[in-house]
């Protein structure tokens, strides 16, 4: 069972369409990423630098009135004077001195601090910051130590005094957040517009493909005529210009074959007819000389007789040349009759005395019946039992039998079964193919044969012309076997022969 094509799946324009559209996501989806990642690395950036710039400068203009060492109510009101620096009240401070420690707000526990926070801090002097997660929330955590400017010497020292400040970055998460809606909803155009573009694309580059498949097929169709229309200089122009000048180039072609092709028909056929003239005087002279070859000496009558058989031998010829020529020129036409077909069989053996020499398995008169052009069924019929005798091995037999309905889309028209088999050693397995084919010989060195050469090309030409099949095979016992196959029509209505 052939398989249902699938031309949603293989179609170019699909093809184009998913790879733009496959290229446009993946570079959205890139670019979206990196903007995003450049985007809220610097709105995080520019809070994170605020916040230490803000912290720094607090923590400055209120360490001089810290005192030293301080202690535990000093430590809370520092941590509290940092924290209400912040005008919005979202920094929560944290401030230790050894031991002690205060928060801004009373009982926080300020859970956001992380050992590796502490311990950066308590270990240098610079000011650490970390982005710590704490359920759903997001927070920054700065930690810097408090340092006194040395009276007498170049640099500074730390006091011991270490702050740590939290922020919640919910409005930078709103910032981060805004950046993702809108990244998503820029894709969505991103997407239609390279679908657009896709089908736009496709569109021009199917366009002169889809001409090419158009012009393709009518060149097979016999269209030798058809040319594309060339527009532009790109690779499909040039296929264009390639394929107009193939088509060109096979009409040149095709028309020299056919014009010799009709020539050495009409050679064959002109050749034919006029030797018919000439043979038939040919034949009444020797008929003559045939009668008086008994008086003649014997050299003289074995001349005659000579004469006489290859004279009859090229009359053959010309008739076989003159039938394969209706052929080639399409002039054969059947000329139908509703016949009894054992009967056509039985009349074409007693014709030419073949009877006692062929075994028939028959029908019983009236069994199958068709219309059937007796003339070519005659024809056919004798030139495979001809073949058989000539070249196979008795006994030699003909069967006819009812084939049943050739298949759906036939008409109601029955099929007819003619089989021909002898007993000779068969046909070479490489010679099989060729055995219709016009002048084929087996042997190449059997230069001279009793038949024209052209009987089993005229019989498959018969054949097809009824709209039947001949095929040659051997015999699994031995001994060759030509089948046929003809339909056996209901009825048609008979058409003259212009021959």
């Amino acid at each position: 069972m052939r398989r249902p094509r699938l031309p949603q799946l293989r179609g170019l324009r699909i093809r184009l369409v998913l790879a733009f559209t496959l290229v446009a996501a993946v570079t959205a989806a890139t670019t979206g990423a990196l903007t995003f990642r450049e985007a809220r690395t610097g709105v995080l950036q520019q809070s994170q630098d605020a916040v230490i710039q803000q912290l720094r400068t607090q923590v400055g203009h209120l360490a001089p009135g810290l005192a030293f060492p301080p202690d535990q109510a000093a430590l809370a009101r520092f941590a509290a004077d940092v924290a209400g620096s912040e005008p919005s009240g979202t920094w929560r401070v944290l401030a230790t001195y050894g031991r002690l420690s205060a928060t801004s707000a009373a009982g926080d526990r300020f859970t956001e601090l992380t050992p590796a926070v502490r311990e950066a801090v308590g270990s240098s002097m610079a000011t650490v910051f970390q982005r710590v997660a704490v359920g759903d929330r997001t927070a920054l955590v700065v930690g810097m130590s408090v340092t006194f400017a040395e009276a007498h010497a170049k640099g500074a020292y730390t006091s011991g005094v270490h702050v740590f400040l939290t922020v919640p970055q919910t409005t930078e998460r709103a910032y981060v957040d805004a950046l993702v809606t809108a990244a998503e909803r820029a894709a969505v155009p991103a997407l239609t517009l390279a679908v657009l573009l896709a089908l736009l694309a496709a569109r021009g580059v199917l366009r002169p493909v889809r001409a090419l498949r158009r012009a393709t097929r009518s060149i097979a169709e016999g269209h030798l005529d058809t040319r594309l229309a060339v527009d532009g200089s790109d690779e499909l122009a040039d296929l264009s210009h390639t394929f107009n000048e193939t088509a060109a180039a096979l009409e040149k072609s095709v028309a020299e074959l056919r014009g010799m092709e009709a020539r050495a028909r009409r050679f064959a056929a002109d050749v034919s007819h006029e030797l018919r003239t000439p043979l038939a005087a040919m034949s009444a002279v020797t008929d003559v000389l045939d009668e008086d070859a008994a008086r003649l000496d014997p050299d003289t009558a074995t001349a005659v007789r000579l004469i006489s058989e290859e004279t009859v031998k090229l009359a053959r010829l010309v008739d076989d040349l003159m039938e394969i020529s209706r052929f080639d020129a399409g002039a054969a036409v059947l000329h139908l009759d509703e016949i009894d077909l054992a009967e056509s069989l039985r009349r074409t053996l007693d014709a030419r005395a073949w009877t006692g020499l062929v075994e028939c398995e028959l029908p019983p008169p009236g069994a199958l019946r068709g219309r059937v052009d007796p003339r070519r069924l005659d024809v056919v019929v004798a030139n495979l039992v001809g073949n058989a005798l000539r070249h196979g091995a008795r006994p030699v037999a003909l069967r006819l039998y009812d084939g049943g309905a050739p298949g759906a889309g036939s008409g109601g028209a029955r099929l007819a079964v003619i089989e021909v088999l002898d007993s000779g050693p068969g046909i070479p397995e490489d010679v099989l193919p060729q055995v219709f084919e016009r002048f084929y010989k087996s042997d190449a060195a059997r230069t001279r044969t009793e038949g024209s050469g052209l009987g089993l090309a005229i019989t498959a030409e018969n054949v097809r012309v009824h709209g039947g099949t001949v095929r040659a095979a051997n015999r699994p016992g031995g001994g060759a076997v030509f089948t046929v196959r003809l339909p056996l029509p209901a009825a048609e209505s008979p058409r003259e022969d212009p021959w």
